[in-house]
């Protein structure tokens, strides 16, 4: 890749793997730790409130989502990809420092928005830096960018596996360090005049924004309940973080996301990611049997969840070629509802119902929206 080609990709990849692959998903992966800590609460924290928070990191990503499009506007792209480090930063340590689920509720929320802020502007950065042909190629190394979140985070839990607290404090310290390295190596690209602009391409965005709303939920059931299911399973807390060092390794079918959308279509590869997805919800709901099906489902998950988030950016951007940036941001706020509703949904009904009913559920609509893709003819 060129100098400044291989610079943002290297950036960009960064800031989008530590606010996704850390920042967005480590609520997740300390919840079983989070649920019993006396620090936040003598009685264990309930299953509703975790689910609400849980869902609160999803709007805090909604909420990055739609502004970051009215601060590049003004600013330029690389603006909004700065505020997320800041976000992801400011909103960790305030997790280090909670003593109540309400003071975790805000830092994880304002932790949840970084991912919001920078995935879609790099559309827009790409859009301004590479040629045409190279961009599903940097669109793809940048979202894969999540992977190496993924391991780093799981390793930090590991290495950490006396406090939640210091799995936090590392998120704080990678955003922070992310946001500089992406001040330093991304170019301060302008904003697209108004004149310029063209209007989003409704129609041509209605299955993508189906596709990012079921996308969004499936992998946010899976991302929030997957440590839990595991340690039902037996897995102890050092062991747990394997999960995410599976689904960052195998993740890295992401980076051949431009090649298969190239060959077949990107409604064909979100319909494959959302039944893979399907299958591997299936398998977590019966996780908590046994260690090896908890694995199992962590593994099939993985392709499909890098896979799938990388097919969005290119999706939005082969049906918005001017305007890149806002079509993926209108079909990721779109998704966004999926993500925030899942957990506050499982959390709802967890104890009613079950938590492996719930993910059979989730299943079969991941399942049936893909079946719906495989057979739609838009491209």
């Amino acid at each position: 890749m060129r100098t400044t080609e291989t610079r943002v990709a290297i950036a960009g990849a960064g800031v989008v793997g530590v606010a996704f692959g850390m920042a967005r998903f480590c609520f997740g992966l300390t919840l079983p730790e989070l649920r019993v800590d006396p620090g936040l609460s003598t009685t264990g924290v309930p299953e509703a409130v975790l689910g609400l928070i849980a869902g609160g990191t999803f709007a805090g990503f909604l909420a990055g989502i739609v502004c970051a499009p009215l601060l590049a506007a003004r600013r330029g792209p690389r603006a909004p990809t700065t505020v997320g480090g800041v976000c992801g930063a400011l909103g960790a340590l305030i997790v280090v420092l909670a003593g109540s689920p309400g003071v975790l509720a805000v830092g994880a929320v304002l932790a949840g928005s970084a991912a919001g802020w920078v995935w879609a502007p790099y559309s827009d950065i790409a859009r301004a830096t590479v040629d045409p042909d190279r961009r599903p190629r940097l669109l793809s190394f940048i979202s894969t960018g999540t992977c190496g979140g993924l391991v780093l985070i799981a390793v930090i839990a590991v290495a950490a596996s006396t406090t939640w607290r210091a799995a936090w404090a590392a998120v704080a310290v990678c955003s922070a360090l992310a946001a500089l390295l992406n001040l330093r190596w991304v170019p301060a690209v302008p904003p697209t005049p108004v004149a310029d602009r063209r209007p989003v391409p409704w129609r041509a965005l209605r299955l993508p924004a189906l596709y990012a709303v079921v996308y969004q939920a499936g992998t946010a059931v899976a991302f929030t309940y997957s440590a839990d299911v595991a340690t039902r399973a037996g897995l102890s807390s050092g062991v747990r973080p394997v999960l995410f060092v599976i689904i960052g390794v195998l993740g890295l079918a992401g980076l051949f996301t431009g090649a298969m959308t190239a060959r077949v279509g990107p409604p064909r590869v979100a319909a494959g990611c959302l039944l893979t997805i399907g299958v591997a919800l299936l398998l977590l709901a019966f996780g908590d049997r046994s260690p090896v099906i908890a694995l199992l489902a962590a593994a099939v998950f993985a392709a499909p969840y890098m896979v799938g988030a990388a097919t969005l950016a290119v999706w939005t951007g082969s049906v918005a070629s001017s305007d890149p940036g806002r079509a993926l941001s209108v079909a990721m706020v779109v998704g966004a509802l999926g993500a925030i509703a899942a957990p506050v949904v499982v959390g709802a009904l967890v104890t009613a119902l079950g938590l492996p009913v719930l993910l059979v559920a989730f299943a079969v609509l991941c399942g049936g929206v893909g079946a719906g893709l495989v057979r739609s003819r838009s491209t």
